[in-house]
Formats: C-alpha cells, structure tokens, sequence
C-alpha cells in the first residue's frame, strides 16, 4: 500500500502534537527540539503545542533547566528541549571518527585542519575543555564574553577572521560543538553556564526518536536532518532497523516502526487555525514538499532567511504569516491560500501578541 502525503503529514502532525490543542507539560512539547534560531522561535513553537504558556513561564523554565532547556545541539544549531535528551541530541550524536565529524563541523574547520596540521577530534577537545573552563564555577557569559574567553585559551590556528565581528575568535561551528561536548546551556538571557547533560545514550535513540516524528523516513534524510555524515547515520539508523517496517511512500520506500504502523494508517484528525513559526519542527525539512508540493511556494516559505511562518488549518497548508513590531502592537500579516475564518486568525494574532510583549495585536490580511 502506497502511503498518501496527507496520511504521512497527518502522523507527523501529531506526533508534533499539533493536531490538537490539548495541555502539555513543556517538555513533551519540546519532545522534539524546537530551533531558537531566530527570536522567540522556540517560544511561538512551543506556546502553539502549550496554550496557555507565557513569556515568563518559558522564561523561568529556561532558567531553571528542569521542564524546559535551551542549548546547542542538532547541527550545532540552538534548540529548546526536554532536558532530559541534553545528552541524547548533543553529544550521543557526535561523530568519534575524524573525517566523519569534520563533516559535522563543516568546510570550514576541514580547511583550517588541512591548513594547519590538526585533527577536527583534537581541535573539539581543546575548544570543548575551554569552554568548561571559561564557565566553571558557574559562570554566565555572553557570546561576546565567551568568544574573549576562548580567545584567552585556544591556539591560534583555531581562529580564524571573522569579517562580520571584525575579529578573530574559534570557527562557529567549532565553538558551537565545543559547547555540545562541554555540556554548556544558555539561560532566558542568551548567557552561557553549563547544563548537566549526564552520560550519553546510545544514539539508535536518536534514530528511534527521529522515525517517532517523521517516520516513514530514511536514513538520508535523518543524516541531513541531524546533520551526520552519511556512514555515521547508517550506522545509527541500522541500530533501529529490528524495530522498524518499511512501506512505499510515493516511488520510494521509508521505514516506520513497527508499532507506530497502526497510528500512520489512521492518524488523528488535526481540527482548527493555528500560527506555527518558521523554524517549528513540523516545518523541518522531512515535510517540506509533501507540505508545499509547488516548488514556487515552497521556496517563499523556506528560505535561507526571513522565512516566514505558517498558518494551519485543521491541520493542511492555509497561509503564510509575518509579525512585526508597530510600536506597542504586534502587526500580523496574513497570507491567505484558502478560506480562513478572520475570527480564528484575530485569536491567533493576539496570542502571537501577547507572546511578544504587545499591548495588543493588529491583523492584516493580503
């Protein structure tokens, strides 16, 4: 049995938890790690999982690290997640082989160890015991108090310059990994201290969780998802493959688990209007183009910056959604690709308002 789009994206819906506007704890609805690249990302990912959550909840949540964390993990990328999966996104995904986590740490840093004569595992040791040592005693520091830190106790060849900072400090993702293995976190003010990742599980894990959210999958897509070299995810996803189905998706074939089959062939309905961000972890690349099937449409919405956010209607593609301040209002602008009720997306903007600080919201609709 072929797999239709809108039965895949049904079952990834919901497990996003998505598909229905029910209470739950913060961690589970970051389950599955929300990115905070851009600002409130994590926030507005989360609060469309949580209703009724705050500004400062989250706040507070962050800080403390018990329901709620934030730190580099993923693709070095920072994330919002369950502190309990510190460990399991961060560090139990580093590559232990040289070529293998030079593509992890990307062209850059290969270049530099090329040039320079060192391995990628030396040049993360080095960055990641500095970075322990600039945030021992529990300090917190701000990118820039870092970067100097570092400056202070990394060699050299591992800083290259850096034109937008006018600087010299460690390689972005060299530093960002050497915060993933050091165990660091950041708080609701983007500071630096370290977190208590604990021991790393064995990273199938990782792989089980992946199929949990975006099954059917298959190992290329959970390598770039992750950001693994090639071999390095095959030989993850192979810890998982006992437990897992294939079934044909499109002209190809992907892996579910096994006792996920069921809920993949009646997945919950998804039933209302909900503003999700650019960067929610249903907008990730494994549904992209079931989302978006039109090329045009899909590169408006996936861009390299400045994407915009999505509007979902029970649960299918509906519009695209903008919001910027307008002195104390948040102005949210609406792209409509279909019949939207003004009403739910007036609730929805006010949500986004609130969520930002506002006084109140002002709706545009294109």
């Amino acid at each position: 049995m072929v797999e239709p789009a809108r039965r895949v994206l049904a079952f990834r819906l919901a497990r996003s938890g998505l598909a229905e506007k029910a209470p739950a704890s913060l961690a589970s609805a970051a389950a599955c790690p929300a990115s905070d690249f851009a600002r409130d990302a994590a926030l507005l990912a989360l609060a469309a999982r949580r209703p009724k959550l705050t500004r400062d909840a989250y706040d507070e949540a962050v800080d403390a690290a018990e329901k709620l964390l934030v730190a580099h993990v993923v693709r070095g990328a920072i994330h919002a997640l369950d502190p309990a999966d510190h460990a399991l996104w961060g560090r139990a995904l580093l590559a232990t082989d040289d070529d293998e986590l030079g593509v992890q740490l990307g062209q850059q840093v290969r270049k530099l160890a090329k040039e320079e004569g060192f391995s990628p595992a030396e040049a993360l040791d080095e960055v990641a015991h500095a970075t322990k040592a600039a945030l021992a005693r529990g300090r917190k520091l701000t990118k820039d108090e870092l970067h100097q830190e570092l400056r202070e106790r990394v060699r050299s060849e591992l800083m290259p310059w850096c034109k937008s900072c006018g600087s010299h400090h460690v390689a972005p993702m060299l530093w960002r990994f050497g915060g993933v293995k050091a165990g660091a976190r950041l708080d609701s003010k983007r500071r630096y201290l370290m977190g208590k990742p604990g021991r790393a599980p064995a990273a199938g894990e990782a792989a089980r969780r992946y199929l949990r959210f975006y099954g059917p999958g298959t190992v290329g897509e959970f390598a770039d998802w992750a950001g693994l070299a090639r071999p390095h995810a095959e030989r993850i996803w192979a810890e998982v493959s006992d437990e897992a189905a294939e079934v044909k998706v499109g002209r190809g074939r992907a892996l579910i688990l096994s006792e996920d089959r069921d809920e993949l062939e009646d997945p919950p309905e998804a039933a209302g209007v909900r503003l999700i961000p650019a960067g929610d972890p249903y907008l990730q690349k494994p549904n992209r183009r079931l989302l978006a099937p039109d090329d045009g449409l899909r590169k408006r919405l996936f861009r390299p910056v400045a994407s915009p956010g999505v509007v979902l209607k029970d649960g299918a593609l509906a519009g695209l959604w903008k919001v910027k301040a307008k002195g104390k209002r948040a102005e949210v602008t609406v792209e409509k690709l279909g019949r939207i009720p003004r009403r739910d997306l007036e609730a929805e903007a006010e949500r986004i308002a609130a969520l930002r600080d506002a006084d109140e919201a002002l709706l545009v609709i294109d």
